[in-house]
């Protein structure tokens, strides 16, 4: 059996300890496509929090493997699901933390599993970082007789947006992301991408994710030191070059997004709050 939830709910995985480099945060931007100062120069480097999200992995260059405690799953049946960051300290430009994570919840989708995991970062001296909590969504894993979970859906308001942000990706840029610490093939190899239904290889949804913080982030804040939190949903596919549309509802400290590539949503239920600073 692929999923056992008994047993992977409530798992710990192994602790994973590790460091980072201004070159690391640096590369990171870089592979966002970032070409602004305060990103890819040392000289007053500021960090988008999304790095806390691929900083414990960030050196790693073997494929992943879908191998947990109650869960074991082809990677070519794996897509990231919904990603979130809460950010309890300013993330330095470098340092050491170690990672704890548990899988949190395991859900039936009926022709798909949904494997949730929440992991909190901590420096040498126990002070919390950071939280994610993400899942990925396991094609035709489902079946097993579980609880379809709730929905997460995020309701925009019925009105025009308050922003509406044009960020063109780069065609190279799933390689460039890829040295990242997310080698999976699927971004990389056509005959790997097209095994999984995909007509060539996709940008990263992390990637994605990590260019709408940043052009959010610049086109409506003062800085990333701003943002409290960033959860999505990964509605959609992503082909390196496309230009995403990101359409944004301000409430108070609280952000409401969606981003599209053309006419298909690549981001969905979508939230960006900030701190109270």
């Amino acid at each position: 059996m692929p999923i056992d939830p008994a047993v992977a709910v409530g798992a710990e995985l192994p602790e994973v300890e590790f460091s980072w480099s201004e070159s690391d945060v640096l590369l990171y931007h870089l592979a966002l496509g970032a070409v602004e100062l305060r990103y890819v120069y040392e000289q007053g480097l500021r960090v988008l929090p999304t790095f806390g999200v691929v900083a414990p992995r960030f050196h790693e260059t073997a494929a992943p493997v879908v191998s947990f405690p109650g869960v074991d799953i082809d990677l070519a049946r794996v897509l990231h699901g919904t990603q979130e960051i809460t950010v309890h300290s300013a993330l330095p430009t470098s340092g050491e933390a170690v990672l704890r994570t548990r899988i949190s919840d395991v859900w039936d989708k009926g022709k798909a599993a949904v494997i949730v995991q929440e992991a909190t970062a901590f420096t040498p001296d126990g002070t919390a970082l950071y939280t994610t909590r993400s899942s990925i969504f396991a094609r035709g894993e489902g079946g097993f007789g579980g609880e379809r979970g709730p929905s997460g859906k995020v309701e925009v308001p019925a009105r025009a947006p308050d922003h509406v942000i044009e960020t063109p990706t780069l065609p190279q840029q799933a390689y460039l992301y890829r040295l990242c610490g997310d080698r999976n093939p699927l971004h990389a190899d056509p005959e790997f991408a097209a095994a999984a239904g995909f007509e060539a290889p996709i940008l990263h949804g992390l990637c994605t994710y990590g260019v709408v913080c940043r052009a959010v982030v610049d086109a409506v804040l003062d800085g990333p030191e701003q943002v409290l939190s960033f959860g999505a949903k990964f509605a959609g596919v992503v082909f390196p070059g496309e230009t995403l549309t990101t359409r944004v509802w301000r409430d108070g400290a609280r952000l409401e997004l969606t981003t599209f590539a053309g006419d298909r949503p690549v981001l969905a239920d979508a939230v960006l709050t900030l701190t109270e600073d």
